[in-house]
């Protein structure tokens, strides 16, 4: 049984979502993923202006007419979710946690998908996989997939992103887009993100939390690491503590993109305090001047 909370919260970000993917998204993301390959539709007599390496010489030779083989985009694919659930994701100081955004982003992508008939899949995971959804389409599917990310579960605390990249390269052997959402709060993992890279299309979406980075100067606060359970008091009025702590943020940060871009995998950055349509935009934008 979902707590009524739950329901709630899942119904408030289907109807948010749905309206964002109706009148932004769905025609963008169409644009930017497109199929993985042709397929084979018909042979038909040869037109002028066709091109000859599709000619079909088997049949022109049986008719003794040219014929050329007609081939379509592959369009269907497939669109793995891999949603980080550990510990820090249960913190946010704006309206949002941070695991609360990853389930509203999820919701867009996967309403995305299923609006161009894509199928979208599920791996939820810590320091290990938690879940694995397989991929189906349809609408039901997609406020199942929002259900499991928000749902209560004693889950391990800590996060580590090798077992769900070697998870996806394990059980997803065809090529498929592949969203990472996660705050990468996380061990390197540079080879598996690197052969992910290689089989995936892999976007990685980075979830965080503006006062991870800059402290409101409220004075002392005994701080817990919601992974380790580690306590550690700080002043933060205090100016050098306060420098230290973006700074470390800042190189983590660097670091972390740095080790994307290395990848091959497209970066998102989006903050619990901040409309999230924009980085979206700006991000399918960027794709389409790719293609």
């Amino acid at each position: 049984m979902i707590p009524r909370d739950t329901l709630k919260k899942i119904r408030r970000i289907e109807i948010r979502t749905r309206r964002a993917v109706h009148d932004v998204f769905a025609g963008r993301y169409q644009s930017v993923f497109k199929g993985q390959g042709m397929e084979f539709q018909e042979v038909r007599e040869y037109i002028p202006g066709d091109d000859i390496r599709t000619i079909d010489w088997n049949v022109t030779a049986r008719t003794g007419n040219l014929h050329v083989k007609k081939f379509t985009e592959e369009r269907e694919l497939t669109v793995m979710l891999l949603v980080d659930i550990s510990a820090s994701n249960r913190f946010g100081s704006a309206a949002h946690l941070k695991r609360d955004l990853s389930a509203e982003i999820a919701a867009v992508l996967a309403f995305s998908a299923i609006a161009n008939h894509d199928r979208v899949g599920l791996i939820l995971f810590t320091d290990r996989v938690e879940k694995h959804i397989p991929p189906r389409k349809g609408p039901t599917h997609v406020l199942r997939v929002i259900s499991e990310i928000l749902a209560d579960r004693a889950a391990a605390p800590r996060t580590d992103l090798a077992p769900a990249l070697d998870y996806l390269n394990r059980v997803v052997r065809r090529r498929c887009i592949a969203f990472l959402i996660s705050d990468f709060i996380a061990p390197p993992c540079d080879h598996l993100l690197r052969v992910t890279g290689r089989r995936h299309d892999l976007v990685s979406i980075l979830v965080a939390d503006q006062h991870e980075s800059a402290l409101p100067p409220i004075g002392l606060v005994n701080f817990q690491d919601p992974e380790t359970g580690r306590r550690v008091l700080l002043d933060t009025s205090h100016p050098p503590t306060r420098r230290a702590l973006a700074a470390a943020q800042f190189n983590r940060r660097a670091n972390l993109l740095r080790t994307l871009r290395s990848a091959r995998s497209d970066a998102i950055e989006l903050y619990t305090n901040q409309p999230y349509d924009r980085q979206l935009i700006h991000f399918f934008r960027q794709r389409e001047q790719r293609r």
